[in-house]
Protein backbone atom coordinates (compact mmCIF):
# COMPACT_ATOMS: atom_id res chain seq x y z
CA UNK A 1 0.00 0.00 0.00
CA UNK A 2 1.47 3.24 -0.63
CA UNK A 3 1.98 5.75 1.54
CA UNK A 4 -1.21 8.19 2.13
CA UNK A 5 -1.31 11.74 2.80
CA UNK A 6 -3.37 12.69 6.01
CA UNK A 7 -5.06 16.31 5.14
CA UNK A 8 -4.94 18.08 8.23
CA UNK A 9 -7.41 21.20 8.64
CA UNK A 10 -6.67 24.92 8.10
CA UNK A 11 -7.28 25.55 11.56
CA UNK A 12 -5.23 22.89 12.88
CA UNK A 13 -2.18 24.44 11.08
CA UNK A 14 -2.65 27.91 11.89
CA UNK A 15 -3.01 26.42 15.61
CA UNK A 16 0.67 24.20 15.52
CA UNK A 17 2.37 27.58 13.55
CA UNK A 18 1.19 29.79 16.49
CA UNK A 19 2.63 26.87 19.17
CA UNK A 20 5.94 26.46 17.60
CA UNK A 21 6.76 30.34 18.23
CA UNK A 22 5.79 30.75 21.61
CA UNK A 23 6.14 28.44 24.71
CA UNK A 24 4.91 29.60 28.49
CA UNK A 25 7.19 29.53 31.56
CA UNK A 26 6.40 30.06 35.51
CA UNK A 27 7.43 33.59 35.30
CA UNK A 28 5.52 34.49 32.06
CA UNK A 29 3.01 31.64 31.00
CA UNK A 30 1.04 30.97 27.88
CA UNK A 31 -2.49 32.20 28.08
CA UNK A 32 -4.43 29.54 26.16
CA UNK A 33 -8.11 29.62 25.02
CA UNK A 34 -10.36 26.97 24.00
CA UNK A 35 -13.86 28.67 22.02
CA UNK A 36 -16.68 26.20 21.15
CA UNK A 37 -19.78 26.74 19.67
CA UNK A 38 -21.47 27.15 23.42
CA UNK A 39 -18.39 27.45 25.85
CA UNK A 40 -15.58 29.67 26.30
CA UNK A 41 -12.28 28.48 28.52
CA UNK A 42 -9.04 30.30 29.15
CA UNK A 43 -6.61 28.85 30.81
CA UNK A 44 -2.69 29.73 31.96
CA UNK A 45 0.24 27.57 31.32
CA UNK A 46 3.54 26.97 32.48
CA UNK A 47 4.87 24.71 29.38
CA UNK A 48 8.41 24.16 30.86
CA UNK A 49 6.36 21.76 33.85
CA UNK A 50 3.61 21.49 32.00
CA UNK A 51 1.42 22.38 34.47
CA UNK A 52 -1.66 24.77 34.31
CA UNK A 53 -1.30 27.46 36.75
CA UNK A 54 -4.86 29.13 37.05
CA UNK A 55 -8.10 28.49 34.66
CA UNK A 56 -11.21 30.53 33.96
CA UNK A 57 -14.82 28.95 32.28
CA UNK A 58 -17.95 31.04 31.56
CA UNK A 59 -19.31 28.33 33.81
CA UNK A 60 -17.88 30.19 36.05
CA UNK A 61 -19.96 33.13 35.35
CA UNK A 62 -23.41 33.23 36.97
CA UNK A 63 -25.26 34.99 34.02
CA UNK A 64 -24.32 32.00 31.80
CA UNK A 65 -26.93 29.71 33.00
CA UNK A 66 -26.97 27.60 28.98
CA UNK A 67 -26.81 30.51 27.22
CA UNK A 68 -24.19 31.35 24.89
CA UNK A 69 -21.38 33.34 25.65
CA UNK A 70 -20.98 36.61 24.76
CA UNK A 71 -18.51 39.18 23.85
CA UNK A 72 -19.59 40.52 27.16
CA UNK A 73 -18.71 37.79 29.14
CA UNK A 74 -15.74 36.83 27.81
CA UNK A 75 -14.36 39.96 28.76
CA UNK A 76 -15.24 39.10 32.30
CA UNK A 77 -13.82 36.36 31.89
CA UNK A 78 -10.36 38.13 30.96
CA UNK A 79 -10.19 40.45 33.98
CA UNK A 80 -10.95 37.30 35.81
CA UNK A 81 -8.08 35.42 34.65
CA UNK A 82 -6.32 38.95 35.05
CA UNK A 83 -6.81 38.61 38.75
CA UNK A 84 -6.22 34.66 39.09
CA UNK A 85 -3.10 35.88 37.55
CA UNK A 86 -2.50 38.40 40.00
CA UNK A 87 -2.68 35.98 42.77
CA UNK A 88 0.54 34.31 41.30
CA UNK A 89 1.84 37.56 41.08
CA UNK A 90 2.05 37.03 37.36
CA UNK A 91 2.09 40.48 35.19
CA UNK A 92 3.16 38.91 31.80
CA UNK A 93 1.48 35.76 29.26
CA UNK A 94 1.93 35.24 26.15
CA UNK A 95 -0.69 34.95 24.45
CA UNK A 96 -2.00 31.90 22.01
CA UNK A 97 -5.06 32.39 20.25
CA UNK A 98 -5.10 29.07 19.59
CA UNK A 99 -5.43 29.50 15.42
CA UNK A 100 -8.73 31.49 16.03
CA UNK A 101 -9.17 34.59 14.52
CA UNK A 102 -8.13 37.86 16.60
CA UNK A 103 -11.93 38.96 16.72
CA UNK A 104 -15.15 38.41 18.81
CA UNK A 105 -14.88 36.51 21.82
CA UNK A 106 -10.78 36.35 21.53
CA UNK A 107 -10.36 39.61 21.29
CA UNK A 108 -12.68 40.28 24.41
CA UNK A 109 -11.07 38.19 26.09
CA UNK A 110 -7.46 39.69 25.17
CA UNK A 111 -8.54 43.27 25.87
CA UNK A 112 -10.42 42.52 29.41
CA UNK A 113 -6.89 40.47 30.26
CA UNK A 114 -5.40 43.69 29.70
CA UNK A 115 -7.90 45.87 31.52
CA UNK A 116 -7.57 43.63 34.06
CA UNK A 117 -3.53 44.24 34.16
CA UNK A 118 -1.59 40.95 32.14
CA UNK A 119 0.63 42.31 29.69
CA UNK A 120 1.19 40.84 26.36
Amino acid sequence: MKNKRIEVSPKLRRQKRVRAKIAGTVLRPRLSIFRSNVHFYAQLIDDVSGKTLGAVSDALLAKNKGSHVTIDMAREMGVLLAKKAAEFGIKTVVFDRAGYKYHGRVQALAEGAREGGLVF
